[in-house]
């Protein structure tokens, strides 16, 4: 003999033992299936992130020109300490800079320092979900003592379902220029704007508008900046260690398409290998293996494919340490 009640079913075995079931998106008298609600979705991602994961397909794991070290470490009090430094192989300039991150984790706090080798600081402070939940609040200011040159700005962010909102007050002592965005998006669709504005000369320095969608594995994304250049992406996941790119670009006035493709290949746990192509035949290659834990090693090349006797291509290597 069997009970129904709402939101369980209870059953008697031959034993006399009651068994209970939980109803997972089944009603309790007809057993059919209750179909989920639609519009749920989590935080849009930022204007700037907008077609993140193609982008990725075409600048990570590239390095060349340039001989790269970056080491990363961390206090037992936790402060991370992070230094870079690089060496252009055209130009022969070397660069570098010293790092160092600090968290008051009760406050909601973090500091940011920097030096590069040009011999300029920067510093953020930032402040995250304290005031509200998906506020957060930053000042970056930068110094270069050799000349006095001081900058500064202020940026403030806000997110939640649905949508993500910026806005940055860039500060200069003829007047200050006012940097806005945002994002909202609803079942996979996503769509941004984004504009600046100079108070010193009353004009609009950017006008731009993003369009995208996401469904499970796809992704694609357009965008037009100021009303004259037009880009698009598509993005494919193909499987667990295969991922695809195609990137499109056009400028008006102008009978020149630019395009590439590129794809993402994970070889195994350790170890991967990009590969990409553009419409003026230039070939990049990447390679990544991590050596041990902590230790990764970053060998690339771009092949000029119209002139591949002729010489002019460029290798880099990038090696990362982390402790």
């Amino acid at each position: 003999m069997a009970e129904k009640r709402v939101g369980s079913v209870v059953q008697h075995d031959k034993t006399g033992n009651d068994k209970q079931a939980e109803n997972k998106g089944q009603c309790v008298t007809c057993r059919h299936h209750v179909t989920k609600g639609h519009g749920t979705m989590a935080v849009p991602p930022s204007y700037s992130d907008l077609g993140k994961s193609a982008k990725d397909i075409f600048n990570k794991g590239y390095g060349y020109g340039v001989l790269k070290l970056d080491v990363k470490t961390k206090s037992q009090s936790g402060v991370e300490f992070a230094t870079s430094g690089s060496n252009n192989t055209d130009t022969g300039k070397s660069g570098g800079h010293l790092e160092t991150k600090y968290k008051v984790s009760e406050l909601g706090l973090n500091f940011n320092q920097k030096w590069k080798t040009d011999n300029t600081l920067t510093t953020e402070i930032t402040m995250e979900d304290q005031l509200a939940k998906g506020l957060k609040l930053g000042l970056d200011a930068s110094f270069v003592p050799n000349t006095g040159k001081k900058s500064a700005k202020l940026k403030t962010s806000y997110k939640r379902d649905f949508v993500n909102v910026g806005c940055d007050l860039d500060f200069d002592m003829a007047g200050p220029t006012i940097h806005a965005a945002a994002v909202l998006g609803y079942e996979g669709w996503l769509a941004g704007y984004q504009v600046a504005f100079d108070t010193a000369k009353s004009t609009l320095t950017q006008n731009n508008l993003a369009m995208g969608y996401k469904a499970g594995d796809l992704q694609l994304h357009t965008s037009v900046d100021n009303g004259t250049e037009f880009g698009g992406s598509i993005y494919q996941k193909v499987n667990s260690k295969m991922e695809t790119a195609v990137h499109l670009a056009w400028t008006a006035g102008s009978n020149n398409t630019r395009f590439a493709v590129g794809a993402k290949y994970q070889l195994d746990k350790d170890a991967s290998l990009s590969t990409k192509v553009n419409n003026a035949c230039l070939v990049g290659v990447g390679y990544t293996q991590t050596l041990r834990p902590g230790v990764k090693l970053t060998l690339s090349a771009l092949i000029d494919g119209k002139n591949v006797n002729g010489g002019g291509h460029k290798v880099g290597m990038g090696f990362e340490l982390e402790a």
